[in-house]
């Protein structure tokens, strides 16, 4: 029987030598990763049963978020330093299996390391395979804002029944992403996804692709051919841009979905179907009515359930998940890599996007052409963005109000529990504040703290603030923002 796999991502090399002779001795395969190195190892996640990750990592937000995000249902535990404050947001704490001080001792490591061999045996085949078919949304809809939050909510509430489900939104805001979501998240997800686009086939071949043909059925038909609800028997039957498909064949699909029969072209033997059908248009079906383009019976039987999406304008707080989203597909596909620095990202979340999602990956992938592997500026921007003006310290105010926004959304989803921290926690250790017992000014005291800390930066680096600010793991400008703030000229 092969050994239980644990994944260790840290760059403390005393502690991952600790710990890969801890692991070994009781029994466990363990692999090794660096901040730097980490994402290849993800590539057989199904196959570990835990992931610990380090607090002393570069970058320790962005990274644990992302080792979260890859982990998907596999548990992962936070190491940190005993007599440490956390320093991530609650928002991945939240998402962390547990927080283990280190260094531990064997009667509270043993019984984390039994819940992860349970896991890896049992959880697998029961609980991982219902919350894959709930994370496939969370992984295609990039996104924390109120609107795409809801719209995961609606696919998690319609997922498992058979409605039918209506999408609507403009051009490129992603229906098909979210088209697949449902059927990814849906008890059908093992059978055929099978997409249409109803206004990208002439009437006259339309019925044959839908319904299939026989041979001799017309001119050309050389051979009998499946159309696609028998390709998605079992399946989902996605119906793109709805909105564009011809009077005579709405009557036709009207009598699929009453009776969930049909004949090919060229038969008339009936077949039955087992199709779920999700439909999507750009256009307002209320009109298309109106001016006789569409039919009301057709409309009622397809929005059962519908799903709208938001234009990107209205959601530009995604922005930032979409934009590094992007590049990383681009670098999983070997298509090069761009960087955007929060100027050019605020300035992307100031421009109204006509396109939607489409024109925005289109431009980091012209942007990755451009630029291989480079930082881009606002000013390296196309010229249609020229005219936002923002300063880098507006953009850091709106890259960080959006971050604070994200994780506020996050926190409200996320339940009451409390996050417990295991070991042996000092509570007398002088890193943790004690409350006096008349209270206290807390922001007040917040500042003090912050100016110490600052000023304690400032004197280890011989009052140099670029090397101050990346003591303190801050931008320069923020640095010298707070410097200003708290009048450190005088």
């Amino acid at each position: 029987m092969a050994l239980p796999r644990i994944l260790l991502i840290d760059d403390n090399k005393t502690r991952i030598q600790q710990l890969e002779t801890i692991f070994q001795f009781m029994g466990y395969r363990i692999e090794i990763a660096g901040s730097a190195d980490y994402i290849s190892h993800f590539s057989e996640i199904d196959q570990l049963c835990g992931v610990f990750a380090g607090d002393g990592i570069e970058r320790q937000a962005t990274v644990l978020s992302d080792i979260v995000g890859r982990a998907n249902n596999v548990p992962v535990i936070l190491l940190i330093n005993k007599g440490t404050l956390l320093q991530v947001s609650t928002a991945i704490t939240h998402s962390v299996f547990q927080v283990l001080e280190w260094p531990t001792t064997h009667p509270v490591l043993k019984p984390i390391l039994d819940k992860l061999s349970v896991f890896g045996m049992q959880t697998t085949f029961t609980v991982r395979e219902k919350s894959d078919r709930r994370s496939s949304s969370v992984e295609r809809l990039k996104g924390k804002s109120q609107a795409i939050v809801g719209i995961r909510k609606l696919i998690d509430q319609v997922a498992e029944s058979d409605a039918t489900v209506l999408i609507l939104g403009e051009s490129g805001t992603g229906k098909e992403v979210v088209a697949r979501a449902l059927h990814d998240a849906s008890f059908r997800k093992e059978k055929p996804f099978v997409p249409i686009n109803c206004g990208a086939i002439p009437g006259e071949l339309l019925e044959s692709e839908l319904f299939g043909h026989e041979k001799g059925a017309f001119t050309g038909a050389l051979s009998a051919r499946q159309g696609r609800f028998e390709m998605a028997e079992g399946g989902t039957l996605f119906l793109d841009e709805i909105g564009d498909m011809p009077l005579a064949m709405q009557v036709k699909l009207l009598r699929i979905l009453q009776e969930r029969t049909f004949e090919r072209v060229g038969s008339n033997k009936t077949l039955h179907c087992d199709v779920r059908i999700i439909a999507a248009t750009h256009r307002f079906l209320e009109d298309e009515i109106k001016a006789n383009r569409f039919r009301e019976d057709l409309f009622y039987r397809l929005n059962v359930f519908p799903i709208e999406i938001p234009a990107l304008k209205h959601r530009a707080e995604d922005i930032p998940l979409l934009v590094n989203d992007l590049i990383a597909r681009m670098e999983a596909s070997n298509r090069g890599s761009v960087r955007l620095t929060n100027a050019a990202l605020a300035v992307l979340m100031l421009y109204e996007w006509p396109g939607n999602v489409r024109e925005l990956a289109n431009l980091i992938e012209r942007l990755a052409i451009i630029n291989p592997k480079g930082l881009v500026e606002a000013a390296d921007l196309p010229e249609k963005f020229q005219r936002y003006n923002v300063s880098e310290s507006l953009a850091e105010q709106i890259i960080d109000d959006t971050v604070a926004v994200n994780i506020e959304t996050e926190d409200n989803a996320q339940s009451e529990e409390q996050l417990e921290v295991v070991g042996a926690f000092d509570r007398s250790s002088t890193a943790l504040a004690q409350l006096p017992e008349q209270g206290m000014d807390l922001k007040e005291y917040l500042n003090v703290l912050e100016v110490n800390l600052i000023r304690q930066a400032l004197s280890e680096c011989n009052g140099v603030v670029a090397h101050a600010a990346k003591r303190l793991n801050m931008r320069r400008t923020t640095l010298v923002e707070k410097l200003r703030k708290y009048d450190f000229q005088r």
